[in-house]
């Protein structure tokens, strides 16, 4: 499987690095140019200047870590392994009830996305955390990039519990045994829509850099009061963002770095707002600034 990435990775454009001024994050990789969360959407990222790579995180039944953003196979973008497509809204297809091999059988990539009509379709399935990590790190040493930072969402939820995923103690130990044998903490935060993963990492794993991914940013007060504690990053869906609201959590000591912004218009006014970085599925459209 790693020679058949490495061959992949070979056919990729080489990197024309674009440096920033902000923390410019690619989105599953690049979502909007590639098959989200697959090894070619990362190193297509790189080649676009990233800071960050952002990416999500499920376990399967043999205790792996795999890159998806859902934690079963996603009728929009995933077929079976005859070819054929799952039906819109089965969720059957659940990944903790499968071993990796099994996992392996299912084509993510050459299924057309309408909400990404730009995508370049392939074969594609969803690779191991550890690969993925394996090949990005070699790609920027080749390339001379500037080592990439990983912001790793862990997807849980209290009625996925032992469902779709582990418990919460299980799945976050899991991923920061895996940061604490393969790269540094310098370079990586965990974030999380779970509050309760939020939670226990800072009881448990303090020297874990955290960031705090929210709906709605008007909200930011009642959410901090929930949570308990101030992470080192607020992350919000952009709509919800100001001057004012930004100012008031970066003088608390939070980066403030929104999501998800595609459009170059919307990222550079979150810019002038004052963010200190974008997660976006287009790198391309990122200013250069």
């Amino acid at each position: 499987m790693k020679k058949l990435i490495l061959f992949l990775v070979a056919l990729l454009p080489m990197s024309v690095f674009a440096q920033f001024s902000y923390d410019l994050q690619g989105h599953r990789g690049a979502r909007g140019l590639m098959p989200e969360n697959t090894i070619p959407a990362m190193i297509k990222a790189l080649d676009l200047g990233v800071t960050t790579l952002e990416l999500d995180l499920a376990v399967t039944k043999d205790g792996v870590l795999v890159v998806t953003h859902e934690p079963y196979m996603n009728p929009r973008i995933c077929l079976k392994p005859d070819g054929s497509e799952i039906v819109t809204g089965d969720h059957s297809y659940n990944i903790y009830e499968m071993s990796y091999r099994e996992l392996g059988a299912y084509d993510c990539g050459t299924l057309y996305h309408p909400g990404f009509p730009d995508q370049v379709k392939f074969y594609a399935t969803k690779p191991l955390l550890e690969d993925l990590v394996a090949v990005t790190e070699k790609y920027a040493r080749d390339q001379n990039l500037p080592a990439p930072r990983y912001n790793i969402e862990i997807k849980s939820s209290p009625e996925g519990d032992g469902v779709y995923h582990p418990g919460v103690a299980e799945f976050s130990d899991k991923v920061v045994d895996f940061v604490n044998k393969n790269l540094d903490w310098e370079r990586v935060n965990i974030q999380s829509f779970d509050f309760r993963v939020l939670k226990y990492i800072h009881e448990n794993h303090p020297e874990v850099p955290l960031a705090m991914l929210v709906e709605n940013a008007s909200k930011y007060e009642r959410d901090l009061e929930e949570l308990g504690f101030q992470p080192e990053i607020y992350s919000s869906y952009f709509l919800g963002l100001n001057k004012e609201i930004v100012a008031e959590l970066q003088k608390k000591g939070m980066k403030v770095i929104p999501w998800t912004v595609n459009t170059a218009e919307q990222m550079q006014k979150l810019l002038d707002m004052g963010v200190d970085g974008i997660i976006t599925d287009y790198p391309n459209l990122a200013p250069k600034q």
